[in-house]
């Protein structure tokens, strides 16, 4: 039985050396695309003790995304940035959640900290001219299938190489509709994406640009 004056368990304790809470609780995080990637990125964020949370989505769930996405399957036809709210706040209801259902805006005030979760280069591009400048940390997360792509932007050396990396969009890597998504590919994308925001919080270096390939088991990484 509880005793009365006891003080409510402290459900950070365990990641308390890799997560420095304050510092995560200071910044708004805005997560621009809440599909395969950016879903998984802000349940992370808010497992791990995000206070602020953005959500930027034009995008309802389809029966698709029960798959491949995480959606339950009463969240079909509601709007995905609500759907991932409210699973945020079975995480804590006292975590602020601004759900934003349309795309990324020029005019949108968005977080010291972006997590880009979209489809195509050409938002990426859109969206890295127009808010990359002046946010102080920059998350994209890339998946064909099995195959992800992670880039992290935080210092000098990171703004001058993602650059580098917004191809055309007819350069883009095409493949099968049917193989274009995993639930568990995302979820690893996403995992790293998280990791390097806590290197980040944590004042270490963060690694500029990561492909892992799962089914060679082949890991690049570059600083």
């Amino acid at each position: 039985m509880k005793e009365p004056n006891s003080l409510p368990p402290d459900r950070f304790e365990r990641q308390q050396d890799l997560v420095p809470r304050q510092r995560l609780a200071e910044d708004k995080i805005t997560v621009i695309g809440v599909g395969a990637i950016g879903r998984q990125v802000a349940l992370q964020l808010a497992a791990i003790g995000a206070r602020q949370l953005q959500l930027v989505d034009f995008d309802t769930v389809d029966h698709t995304n029960i798959t491949t996405q995480g959606y339950a399957t009463d969240d079909v036809g509601r709007r995905k940035v609500d759907a991932t709210a409210d699973a945020i706040q079975h995480f804590d209801p006292l975590i602020s959640v601004d759900s934003i259902c349309d795309r990324y805006r020029a005019a949108l005030e968005t977080g010291d900290i972006l997590f880009c979760c979209v489809d195509s280069i050409s938002a990426r591009c859109s969206i890295w001219r127009s808010v990359g400048p002046r946010c102080r940390f920059w998350g994209d997360g890339r998946m064909l299938a099995e195959t992800m792509r992670v880039l992290t932007v935080a210092d000098q050396q990171g703004r001058e190489h993602y650059p580098t990396t917004l191809f055309a969009q007819t350069e883009a890597q095409s493949g099968s509709c049917t193989s274009r998504s995993t639930i568990y590919t995302a979820n690893l994308a996403a995992g790293l994406m998280v990791h390097q925001l806590a290197r980040w919080l944590r004042g270490q270096a963060v690694d500029a640009d990561i492909s892992l390939n799962l089914l060679a088991m082949e890991l690049a990484v570059s600083n």
